[in-house]
Formats: structure tokens, C-alpha cells, sequence
């Protein structure tokens, strides 16, 4: 997707193509647990994984999370509710309908969107940025996201680096991030 689609994409045209599921190779969830909507919180995060630039590189690096997160960890599912590669294409986690299992405490009241790589150390790219804005927006346009919705970095609610020090640094920029998380927080 070129950089015109992506821009009209978060002027609000049409949402973003999300990479389903079944278009990564990913498995089944185990088990589904349905999230409450409209939720009002997007948790950003990074994967702390090499980064990704192609479709291929991208859904790999998707399936090998999910394989650890419900191999090792046991989880029902890849925990992302969407993964972001730096080619801009949004990768179908539980989605806007199933709770996710990617931040502890918050899974059941919010979406969270991790993008691909270390962004303690790389830059998110444009493409990336753009994805995830557009994202967020469907979401509040197709009634899974209030409206008066709020973006935290995942390490303002739990002990982590994650998103990065590079990535978190950008989201704090956006319209609708808060620096105050104590009304939020757990």
C-alpha cells in the first residue's frame, strides 16, 4: 500500500487492510474471551524482535510471537489485539471483538497495538505511524474505540521499556495520548 492510500486511509476514506489471520498462517485461538465495546484505552507497544520491512518478513515474525506466546507461555492466542510491520500493513491479532493478552490487568478494557521491532533502539517508520493513526481512527469510526478514547505507552501502566524510548517518544505527540494515567491506572 503506497503512501497516497495511507494517507487517505487516516483522512478518514477507509480504514486500513488489516493482514487477517488466515493471510499471516496464523492459528486458531484455543479459547476467545469477548471483549466490551466501545473501549477507551490503546496500550502501544513494540515486539522487541528485529524489525520488518516486507510482507513476508512481516508474517513471519508474526507467527513465530504467536508460536512462543501459546507454546511457551501458554496463552490462547497471539496477546496483540493488531501488530504493525514497518511496511505499514496492520497483522489481525484477537482484533476489535476478543480481549487480548498483552498488557496484565488491562486486557479486558483495551486494545493493544504492538509494533514490530526494538524501538528502544530503531526508529519506527512513517508507513508504521500512519497505520496505527489509521487504525485508531477506524476503530472509533466502526464503534469498537470511544471517541473520547486515550493512548498510553505500555510502560505508563506496567514495569517495561516497551514501546521503546524512540516510539514512545512519537506517541506522545498524538492528540489523544495522556501523560496522566492515574485515573486509568490499576
Amino acid at each position: 500500500m503506497g503512501i497516497v492510500n495511507m494517507i487517505e486511509i487516516y483522512s478518514g476514506l477507509k480504514c486500513p487492510t488489516i493482514v487477517s489471520r488466515k493471510e499471516w498462517d496464523g492459528l486458531k485461538p484455543v479459547h476467545v474471551r469477548y471483549l466490551p465495546r466501545p473501549v477507551d484505552l490503546v496500550i502501544i507497544q513494540h515486539t522487541v524482535t528485529p524489525t520488518c520491512a516486507t510482507d513476508d518478513g512481516c508474517a513471519e515474525i508474526v507467527r513465530n510471537i504467536q508460536a512462543y506466546q501459546m507454546d511457551t507461555l501458554n496463552f490462547w492466542d497471539i496477546g496483540q489485539s493488531f501488530l504493525i510491520g514497518g511496511n505499514g500493513k496492520v497483522y489481525e491479532g484477537p482484533g476489535w471483538l476478543h480481549a487480548g493478552a498483552h498488557t496484565y490487568g488491562y486486557n479486558s478494557k483495551s486494545i493493544g497495538v504492538a509494533f514490530i521491532g526494538n524501538f528502544n533502539k530503531d526508529q519506527p517508520t512513517t508507513q508504521a505511524l500512519n497505520a496505527a493513526k489509521a487504525l485508531i481512527k477506524c476503530g472509533v469510526d466502526l464503534g469498537h474505540l470511544a471517541s473520547n478514547y486515550h493512548v498510553v505507552g505500555h510502560r505508563q501502566l506496567i514495569a517495561t521499556e516497551s514501546p521503546g524510548r524512540k516510539l514512545y517518544n512519537e506517541i506522545r505527540s498524538w492528540p489523544d495520548w495522556i501523560e496522566d494515567v492515574s485515573s486509568i491506572k490499576n
